[in-house]
């Protein structure tokens, strides 16, 4: 057995506007190649990362050359979500214009061959376990295990880390030494990390190479702090809406959002609350949220991607669009981070991006464990068709 050590070298595929690199940064991480199709989202990374240009590649993901790619210890891959939600009439990542563009993903790999970083992680939405009938799911994770990665995966919501409600599928793959293990193994996992979903597709791919990680338990699920995040804006603000287009909307909303509104009108002291414009039974709905919580942000296109905000209270509401800062702290983006791009473009390129703490909390308790433990390199070569069992030999902290 001889000792090496992997460098903390990451390759951002679909890198959006640096979420994941923030996320990973302060665990050592170092971005040394990005790529996204999308100008704008490239115009935002490099407002918050200088060092951009020199490593950022705007293009289609299927004309990027494999052996242009730097060498790099993790691939990210946050790949379209569109076509695994009801949005994109859950046409799939075979069928679907945007979320087949995980297929450049895997073509990218391919061609690295055997200097394809040995760590990657894959997140998309929930839609992703079930759009068509489970398959897709399915064959990522193929895709992956003919690369020679055995995967491991479990659901983190953002809800965890900041008052935004936000669950995602993550998916490790390692071609690092590990040992055997069943899927049984990994459906011991608590519900934090393990919803009755992903149980289910875990049973139905018992047949696929799978691996476990030994993780904590996750912080508990917030129950407040949408107040905690609200960008202080004058009564005389532009933002506000006028009085017609507040009563529009309070005629929108069905009679229990209402009285839920009118409730904190009443109030001695100001409240907020979030909601979205939806289409209900071929009308257009003003649905508020009951608690003092975000609904998952989305891309700013169309009157339903937006999140909107109520300040009710002592006799008096307000309403308006929710401000890209605010959008930016329930994506745990510190304040330190500079926004100069305009409202929809910075609306659109957080309500598309990851929760930076989520992605914290997997590299210090997922990530890093994994790679620090590649110092582990086996002589023997191991059977292609066996199956792996990885659990990391330190004290996790919860």
């Amino acid at each position: 057995m001889e000792q090496s050590f992997l460098q903390l070298t990451v390759a951002e595929y679909f890198a959006g506007i640096g979420l994941v690199r923030m996320g990973l940064q302060p665990y050592g991480w170092q971005v040394v190649f990005a790529n996204d199709i999308s100008e704008k989202k490239y115009e935002m990374y490099a407002m918050f990362f200088p060092d951009a240009n020199a490593h950022y590649v705007v293009d289609d993901i299927f004309n990027i050359t494999p052996s242009s790619i730097p060498s790099a210890t993790l691939a990210t891959c946050s790949f379209p979500c569109i076509d695994l939600s009801l949005a994109g009439n859950m046409n799939g990542i075979i069928n679907g214009d945007h979320s087949s563009a995980f297929w450049g993903f895997i073509k990218v790999l391919k061609g690295q061959g055997e200097s394809a970083p040995p760590l990657v992680l894959v997140e998309n939405v929930p839609g992703w376990l079930y759009s068509n009938h489970g398959m897709d799911f399915r064959i990522t994770v193929q895709a992956l295990n003919e690369l020679g990665y055995a995967c491991d995966v479990i659901m983190l919501d953002a809800l965890r880390f900041t008052p935004q409600s936000r669950l995602r599928v993550f998916l490790i793959g390692t071609r690092l030494p590990v040992m055997h293990t069943t899927v049984e193994l990994v459906l011991t996992r608590p519900k934090s990390l393990l919803s009755a979903q992903l149980k289910k597709s875990l049973i139905a791919n018992k047949d696929l190479r799978w691996f476990y990680n030994a993780i904590p338990e996750p912080p508990p699920l917030k129950s407040s702090g949408v107040a905690d995040i609200i960008e202080p804006l004058s009564d005389t603000d532009q933002r506000w809406w006028p009085e017609d287009e507040v009563n529009r909307h309070l005629a929108m909303m069905k009679e229990r959002h209402y009285e839920r509104v009118a409730e904190l009108i009443s109030g001695q002291h100001f409240a907020y609350r979030t909601f979205f414009r939806r289409r209900r039974e071929g009308q257009q709905r003003a649905e508020v949220r009951d608690d003092d919580l975000s609904g998952c942000l989305r891309t700013a296109v169309g009157g339903s991607g937006k999140q909107f905000l109520i300040r009710a209270g002592q006799g008096t509401i307000k309403m308006r669009v929710m401000t890209p800062r605010e959008y930016a702290r329930l994506q745990g983006v510190p304040d330190k981070y500079p926004i100069t791009a305009n409202g929809v473009q910075a609306l659109t390129g957080f309500g598309d991006a990851v929760c930076v703490p989520v992605i914290s909390w997997i590299a210090q308790h997922i990530l890093n464990p994994l790679a620090e433990h590649s110092s582990m390199v086996y002589q023997a070569p191991l059977p292609d068709a066996q199956l792996f069992l990885f659990e990391h030999e330190r004290q996790s902290q919860p």
